[in-house]
């Protein structure tokens, strides 16, 4: 009896130890991908120079990552969910803040809104490479899988959790819809969001993919010779984004 169980914990610790070196692998693979991405962009992002770079043989290599896409899906979805991770901790940390603030001062939907494109920018400021991995020009050949669908809708979800009790507290600001987009709006609403009017799905997309072009711009250099105060540029254009979904406080 004590035999099976000393062989048992025995097999369970080889296990373990397999494990932790797997992921020590895959990690360092990662890691190398990413300095390679910097250098030379994702679309020149080669499983033999990663492989030579590391000293293993490029078959060893394939073992974790098959392919040059595989690799890099993983990358794309440690990227989304390192930008979700840090919209997700700004806003439990503002709101936390609020809620310890004398009456009145709470957190408000239109500075939470704000608190979480901050934090959008501020990660892509720190992590440039992989945000124009993600949201940069798309690689040639590579279509990303259903896989990235769920990491890359963090910070989108983030922003519609605060619309949503924003309008079932004291209700959002609609914005009219014009009658050219009113069936999209309505297919827009029914799949992103079927307990909230059109209008606020409508407008949470549109705000959407003008944060992205804001951070964007300032990350690839089209604000150069436009725009200094990039910060305080950034938070009137979020404030102004954020009265544009309907939050006016």
């Amino acid at each position: 009896m004590s035999t099976s169980r000393s062989t048992a914990s025995g097999g369970r610790a080889t296990q373990g130890a397999r494990a932790r070196a797997r992921q020590e692998v895959t990690t360092a693979i990662k890691d190398e991908a990413r300095r390679q991405l910097a250098a030379e962009g994702a679309a020149k992002l080669s499983l033999r120079a990663v492989a030579r770079e590391l000293g293993m043989a490029s078959s060893a290599l394939y073992r974790y990552f098959p392919s040059r896409d595989e690799l890099l899906t993983a990358l794309i979805i440690d990227a989304y969910d390192s930008l979700g991770e840090a919209a997700e901790t700004a806003d439990a940390a503002f709101r936390e803040l609020g809620e310890a603030a004398e009456a009145g001062e709470g957190p408000t939907p239109a500075r939470r809104w704000v608190t979480v494109c901050q934090a959008v920018r501020a990660w892509a400021l720190e992590h440039p490479h992989e945000y124009a991995l993600i949201y940069g020009s798309p690689v040639p050949g590579y279509s990303a899988p259903e896989t990235t669908v769920r990491a890359a809708s963090r910070v989108g979800l983030l922003l519609l959790a605060i619309l949503r009790e924003a309008h079932e507290d004291k209700g959002v600001a609609l914005t009219p819809l014009t009658p050219g987009v009113r069936a999209e709006a309505r297919r827009l609403a029914a799949d992103l969001a079927p307990d909230l009017p059109p209008e606020v799905t409508t407008a949470l997309v549109a705000a959407w993919a003008q944060l992205y072009g804001l951070v964007g711009f300032e990350l690839f250099g089209q604000f150069n010779k436009v725009v200094e105060d990039r910060a305080a540029f950034f938070t009137h254009a979020a404030t102004g984004l954020a009265h544009g979904v309907g939050l006016v406080k």
